[in-house]
């Protein structure tokens, strides 16, 4: 990871537990630093992922699990038909709607996470073929998939970024920084 995580207040583990998603989170979103939405849809591998597919994907991912963790029905449904849409852009849709989008959801998660008296409270897992009968979760289960879901998907997004244009997440950590000072 070309960027360091600081060190949580002794003993705040969900602070650490954000601060590492976030920081996953922001692998992701330099992926995407200047890119225009024609670039981010562009798919330079032999797969059908793009940048901006990628990052509506890991949004509405992370607002699907918090939602579950919160035994609520989900906001976007998707199925084995409608699947695919969650790695693509819809007619209309930009980059920048969906970063604003995964910005709200960020902030919906962290505020959820920290409302929960424990991390140790569960939820239970929905019915599917690959979750074990009545299986139920801890919030620590939680973050620990929502950094791991994430942090799979910044590494895609590195290779995709840097077929696109050759720039590395080395290169764009400068880039961000520099836009950030100047």
């Amino acid at each position: 990871m070309p960027t360091h995580v600081l060190a949580e207040a002794h003993g705040d583990e969900t602070g650490a537990l954000l601060a590492f998603l976030e920081a996953q989170r922001g692998g992701l979103r330099r992926a995407v630093l200047g890119l225009t939405d024609d670039r981010a849809t562009q798919r330079p591998s032999a797969s059908e992922l793009s940048l901006a597919g990628l990052v509506k994907h890991v949004a509405e991912t992370e607002q699907g699990w918090v939602e579950t963790a919160q035994e609520l029905p989900h906001s976007i449904e998707r199925t084995q038909d409608t699947w695919h849409l969650s790695f693509q852009l819809a007619e209309g849709e930009t980059l920048a709607e969906v970063l604003a989008f995964w910005e709200r959801v960020a902030k919906r998660t962290e505020e959820f996470i920290r409302s929960v008296p424990s991390l140790n409270d569960t939820f239970p897992l929905p019915e599917a073929p690959w979750f074990p009968p009545q299986a139920r979760q801890s919030m620590r289960w939680l973050m620990l998939h929502l950094i791991e879901e994430t942090a799979r998907h910044a590494g895609h997004a590195d290779i995709l970024r840097e077929s696109l244009d050759g720039k590395t997440a080395f290169e764009l950590v400068d880039e961000e920084r520099a836009a950030r000072e100047g």
